[in-house]
């Protein structure tokens, strides 16, 4: 803003409409949190008065479904420059106040440049197409008309790519002495696919907040970059927080749970998949659907068990799976878990709002559950991919615990099913250079008896140790 006001043959403003969300459905009072947020603005960085001295009249004598065109159109006349006007947070707006603040920007457009806005960029998480308000006062959902018609172009603050990501570790070398070796700039990179709030926040994280970190002559290593991220997401730093949120949209469900899943997409709006797009959960990587980032594929199973971690606490004791060595007894945990799941299963795979991946996320929540003390999981998942696969990563007095388990639903055969996952898991197991690992079966035929689906085999596969968990 700053460059163009000083730099060109224009006026800039940036405004902040986010003021205006409590006002709801209210139109008059979000129009006024609106035009004093542009007198404001004005006045800090145009060095003009001219709305802040008219506000009374302004709200007098103009109506409140105009208010905010003709304050614009008065702020434009009064400029000797056309001018380039922000206005961020506009899909915090909801209902009547968004729908007045789209129609009144369209009805200013033939006045360009010299008394409106020469352009208006929106800033939001949605694309304009995707705004879907409900009128309170029309009493029906608007997604078109002249309000929409405003866009010339859509523009998505794209990712860095790793050489970017490297460049920016590299200024802070520079600043303050401190490296990165390799492996953790690799880390960085593999934890955020170049996702520019992730990038910065897990940067800054490793840097300025793990204390042993903080030491500048400390070069930033691998578990730097591992405690770093545990932090952001246990502490639900705000853009993760604001992800979360929008997994109970039924847009993002419907792309979300498949994937959670491992099944196809089947019967989907194509709109609801680029929405998911534009919100940055997902990415088209060589026409495969997959999840942005490694980040957001540990949030999102967290995010949507959370509430069920909380009631597993008077259930579950991390100590009871832990041996004396202080290592992980997976055994015994997933025995415990198969257990619960006969008893309990339909009750609580209920009450998530991602029913159809219920037994994967209520396995999740029972791990994660005894993870958090002294642990974590890494987790792959996607279209297609017919299982999710889980590398717990348990830490113990001697070393590091690594223990592969592969979850697969079953719904009509069982040996197929099984030699599947076998085949499956023993691919994962090489991948992570492990000889053991858990698949688990969850039978979801309505015809079979609990005494038939719960059962535990051990398979050899290619010297690999197996075992095979039924629920």
């Amino acid at each position: 803003m700053e460059y163009i006001n000083q730099n060109c043959e224009l006026n800039c403003l940036y405004m902040n409409v986010e003021c205006a969300q409590t006002a709801r459905e209210n139109v008059h009072e979000g129009m006024k949190s609106i035009i004093q947020e542009l007198a404001i603005r004005s006045k800090i960085h145009l060095d003009n008065m001219i709305i802040k001295n008219m506000l009374l009249e302004l709200f007098d004598e103009t109506a409140y479904g105009s208010v905010f065109n003709q304050a614009l159109t008065t702020l434009c006349a009064d400029l000797s420059n056309p001018l380039v006007l922000f206005i961020d947070e506009v899909d915090a707006l909801v209902g009547d106040t968004l729908i007045s603040l789209l129609r009144q920007l369209r009805a200013g457009y033939d006045r360009r440049p010299k008394n409106f806005p020469q352009s208006i960029i929106l800033c939001g998480v949605r694309d304009i197409r995707d705004y879907r308000i409900h009128s309170d006062k029309e009493k029906t959902i608007i997604t078109g008309g002249s309000a929409f018609n405003i866009k010339a172009e859509s523009l998505r603050l794209g990712n860095f790519i790793q050489t970017e990501v490297d460049q920016l570790l590299e200024e802070h070398t520079k600043e303050t002495g401190q490296k990165f070796d390799t492996p953790a700039k690799d880390l960085i990179w593999n934890y955020t696919q170049g996702q520019p709030w992730l990038v910065n926040a897990l940067a800054y994280e490793t840097c300025f907040k793990t204390k042993e970190a903080r030491d500048r002559k400390q070069v930033i290593t691998e578990d730097n970059v591992i405690q770093a991220k545990e932090n952001l997401i246990l502490r639900r730093e705000t853009h993760l927080d604001q992800l979360a949120d929008k997994l109970i949209e039924d847009r993002v469900r419907n792309v979300i749970e498949p994937m959670m899943q491992g099944i196809y997409i089947d019967k989907i709006n194509p709109d609801d998949i680029q929405y998911v797009m534009d919100l940055g959960l997902i990415n088209k990587e060589n026409s495969e659907l997959k999840i942005s980032n490694p980040i957001y594929q540990e949030v999102i199973p967290r995010e949507l068990t959370t509430i069920t971690q909380y009631n597993l606490a008077s259930k579950i004791k991390p100590t009871w799976y832990i041996a004396n060595d202080g290592k992980l007894d997976m055994p015994k945990l997933l025995e415990a878990f198969q257990d619960f799941f006969r008893e309990h299963s339909e009750h609580w795979v209920e009450r998530f709002q991602y029913k159809e991946a219920g037994p994967q996320l209520l396995l999740q929540a029972f791990l994660q559950r005894v993870i958090n003390s002294g642990g974590r999981i890494e987790r792959e998942y996607g279209l297609g991919r017919g299982r999710t696969d889980l590398m717990v990563i348990w830490h113990y007095p001697q070393g590091i615990q690594k223990e592969v388990i592969e979850l697969k639903i079953l719904y009509s055969n069982l040996d197929k099913t099984i030699s599947k996952g076998l085949e499956q898991i023993d691919e994962y197991l090489d991948r992570c250079a492990q000889k053991q690992g858990h698949l688990v079966i969850f039978d979801r035929r309505v015809s079979i008896t609990w005494d038939e689906k719960i059962f535990c085999q051990q398979k050899m596969v290619n010297n690999k140790t197996i075992t095979v968990w039924g629920m």
